[in-house]
């Protein structure tokens, strides 16, 4: 059975408190939070002062996965809420120090890839990986179809994480609903980002069950 980290970019604010109630009754294994800064891409989400109030209030691990420009210069702040960390291999920094800094910093790794980027291009990184983000739609917005190339990046990071008998998580982003979450566990994903398919459910609590048993 996957885990599902519910992505906090489709939230609303005014209620999102009553949400990580549901979220915490409904067994959620993490939240996944996106940090834009309109540069990497062509949005601006949030930072560091909604992590940390969000950190207060629950003790669902947060997924935050920073798509920001040269990310190395934030890392040390994000640290000390997070606990997954992710960043992305073509955001301009030096990823193995990026990284060996996260492991230091008492949070687990993540490094993510976008849709035209081939998974053979971090495969020097994964011994410093505890997760691998493969993005499934473009990033910098919510509400995207997903990009069935997707499956084929996953299938081949499993395959290589197999090989060298790595223990890393895979977790997809972008477009995750009842159809393409089945699809996206066969190909190895281990992990579910999902963003308006669990936001926009009158009941939010029965949405993520039905993703967990698919």
């Amino acid at each position: 059975m996957a885990r599902i980290s519910p992505s906090v970019l489709s939230a609303d604010f005014l209620t999102f408190k009553d949400d990580i109630k549901e979220f915490e009754a409904a067994g959620v294994d993490m939240l996944h939070i996106d940090v834009m800064d309109g540069i990497f891409v062509p949005n601006i989400s949030f930072g560091n002062p909604l992590i940390k109030s969000i950190k207060k209030h629950t003790n669902i691990p947060l997924d935050v996965h920073l798509m920001i420009d040269r990310p190395h210069r934030y890392i040390d702040e994000f640290a000390k809420y997070a606990d997954y960390l992710g960043f992305h291999y073509e955001a301009g920094s030096d990823n193995v120090e990026t990284l060996k800094r996260i492991r230091e910093l008492g949070c687990k790794s993540c490094i993510t890839i976008k849709p035209a980027t081939p998974p053979e291009s971090i495969y020097d990184l994964l011994d410093l990986c505890d997760m691998v983000l493969v993005m499934s739609v473009e990033p910098g917005f919510g509400g995207q179809k997903f990009l069935p190339s997707a499956l084929e990046k996953l299938s081949k990071l499993r395959a290589e994480c197999q090989r060298r008998n790595l223990d890393i998580e895979l977790e997809v982003d972008g477009g995750i609903n009842n159809e393409t979450a089945p699809l996206a566990v066969d190909a190895g994903a281990t992990v579910l980002v999902a963003g308006s398919y669990v936001f926009s459910a009158e009941d939010i609590s029965a949405k993520i069950q039905e993703i967990k048993n698919l």
